[in-house]
């Protein structure tokens, strides 16, 4: 990202601009007062920055329904009549019903107020901008979310608004509302356009004076191409290892492995007086207070969130690349994402299947063994961890893809349905009796307790599975079927695929199955018995106790708000011809 020099924001540089002032803009119909250049940008000496006493934490302990400092900036930024503020009052409407406080400032509504004073010439765009980006950095402190809809035509003043909130360690991400002129123009929802054609309005951006598209957005909306819900869900897109930000660090790593659980997403991972010389991992400049921002909370995690790669690559980056790189990641010559501030460390393969399976195999059994040791056997010696930037949703155009919802998606869904209680099931095999029987019975209950809308998530698992287990798009036509046939109530049903892999790690991994759906407001996991079990390669017997699973996940910690509801026996009475 490029600096802005000093002189941009000089006295001087807003003097030579000055013949840009007298601009008549059809928004600016009132007498405004001068902008006085003294008052602006001389600052006065004896006045001294003060320390709140309160911290950020501290703040968001009491502001909206969950704990956590979440405080950041959205810089929305785009031609006018691009749907910056449509998109941007939507989005903040969708987080207050999330319980996240948020907040609106737009372009038209602070030149009402805290900007009244100023006109449309490029000095008085610059300094408009400038006092946005002090007032949305304050919010932002406050643990508020700040949804800022700006043209802010120019680069250096966008770039202006990043670096005090970067200054600040507020997060600041810049959305570029991708929409193209000949769409604007043809919208022109305050008939701006018209009049600029028309020569009533002067130095119009996208007319007369130039739009400087944004070179590195955080995120690009197509609002002349996606509605006005998928750019919302779009800027919601959040993983199901949520809080982690992308590939875990050593240090998430560490914690992972060893206590199952997330206490921190700080990035150093070293004892006191450590130091790693020419390491990607120490970095010096980092302020150890300010290692990204700590969690309030631990939250369970059990399977580790990792990306192997082998020798030849990891000696490549730590080569070639400076102390905070940026890597390409490429699927089928695409780039789907871009992987930053890297770190590399061992990748200890023996030692994790041990703690994640609890089991091993002899190399000389890998091949007919366990199919999750396997995979990681056969991976890389080193892990890449790093904060990812997915630039589009991933498509595999398998017939499936609508069925793929996204945590928010899914939340969505559940409020548009006003369910009171949400309550998922996964499996990796077709329904049968049993498993309809369950789930009926388990709405059954929840209405008994109270809730007058209870939801069935039916949740298939998605990704990577042995060769032997049932194909995914099999599985979804059976699922389909039994819906349709009324086995299951497809009225307070909502099918959707979980897109996580298989381990095959038993009462590890299930921990995994239920914490992940805490991120799309699950209030109840339905466990059944032998969950992510797999038969002994050598004995033929399960490899876990078929009940442990169960047993486990009721007494797995940092599962906040999640009940588990045990799988029990199901079977069919010959002299009642019914399931129970």
């Amino acid at each position: 990202m490029t600096t802005p020099t000093k002189a941009v924001y000089s006295p001087c540089y807003w003097r030579q601009q000055s013949q840009f002032e007298d601009n008549e803009n059809i928004m600016a119909q009132s007498p405004r007062k001068r902008l006085r250049l003294s008052s602006v940008f001389n600052m006065a000496t004896n006045v001294t920055f003060q320390q709140h006493k309160v911290t950020r934490e501290d703040r968001s302990n009491v502001l909206g329904r969950y704990s956590g400092y979440r405080g950041c900036t959205l810089w929305f930024t785009g031609l006018s009549g691009a749907g910056k503020t449509t998109i941007a009052f939507a989005l903040e409407k969708t987080l207050i019903k999330l319980g996240i406080p948020s907040y609106s400032l737009d372009g038209d509504n602070v030149r009402h107020g805290l900007c009244r004073n100023l006109g449309f010439s490029k000095t008085d765009r610059a300094e408009n901008i400038r006092r946005v980006g002090e007032v949305a950095k304050l919010f932002g402190d406050s643990g508020m979310v700040v949804l800022a809809s700006f043209i802010s035509p120019f680069k250096v003043d966008r770039d202006f608004a990043r670096r005090i909130h970067e200054q600040d360690n507020i997060p600041f991400f810049e959305i570029y509302i991708n929409t193209s002129l000949e769409i604007c123009e043809a919208r022109d929802p305050k008939k701006l356009y018209k009049k600029a054609r028309a020569g009533e309005i002067k130095e119009f951006t996208g007319v007369d004076s130039a739009y400087e598209p944004p070179l590195e957005p955080d995120l690009i909306l197509n609002s002349g191409e996606e509605t006005e819900i998928e750019s919302i869900q779009k800027v919601l897109a959040e993983g199901w290892a949520s809080p982690l930000a992308g590939f875990m660090r050593e240090r998430q790593y560490l914690q992972c492995l060893h206590f199952g659980q997330i206490f921190d997403l700080k990035k150093k991972c070293q004892i006191n007086g450590e130091r790693k010389e020419g390491d990607l991992n120490c970095q010096e400049e980092e302020n150890d207070e300010e290692d990204q921002f700590p969690m309030l909370g631990p939250i369970n995690q059990t399977i580790p969130i990792v990306l192997p790669i082998f020798d030849n690559q990891a000696n490549l980056i730590k080569s070639k690349l400076s102390s905070k790189p940026k890597i390409q990641l490429i699927f089928k010559n695409k780039l789907i994402g871009v992987l930053n501030d890297v770190e590399i460390f061992p990748h200890r393969k023996k030692e994790r299947i041990h703690r994640q399976f609890g089991h091993f195999v002899e190399e000389k059994e890998i091949e007919n063994g366990h199919p999750g040791i396997k995979l990681i056997m056969e991976s890389g010696d080193w892990l890449i961890g790093g904060d990812l930037k997915v630039f589009e949703r991933i498509i595999y155009n398998d017939g499936l893809d609508g069925y793929r919802k996204t945590p928010s998606e899914l939340k969505q869904i559940f409020e548009e349905k006003q369910c009171d209680c949400v309550f998922a099931f996964q499996l990796r095999n077709p329904i049968h009796n049993g498993h309809a029987l369950l789930m009926s019975k388990t709405r059954e209950e929840l209405l008994l307790k109270g809730y007058k809308n209870p939801m069935l998530l039916l949740h298939p698992l998605g990704g990577w599975t042995k060769d032997d287990d049932v194909p995914l798009n099999i599985r979804i036509k059976q699922h389909l079927a039994v819906l349709e046939n009324g086995i299951i109530n497809k009225e307070w049903t909502i099918l959707s695929i979980f897109p996580s892999p298989m381990c095959y790690a038993g009462p590890t991994e299930v921990q995994w199955h239920a914490r992940a759906r805490l991120t799309c407001g699950v209030d109840a996991y339905i466990v059944g018995r032998d969950p992510a079990g797999i038969a002994d390669n050598l004995t033929g017997d399960s490899l876990y106790e078929p009940s442990h699973g169960a047993k486990v996940l009721s007494m797995a910690p940092a599962l906040p708000g999640l009940e588990i509801i045990p799988f029990q026996v199901a079977a069919y009475d010959k002299k009642a011809g019914l399931g129970q």
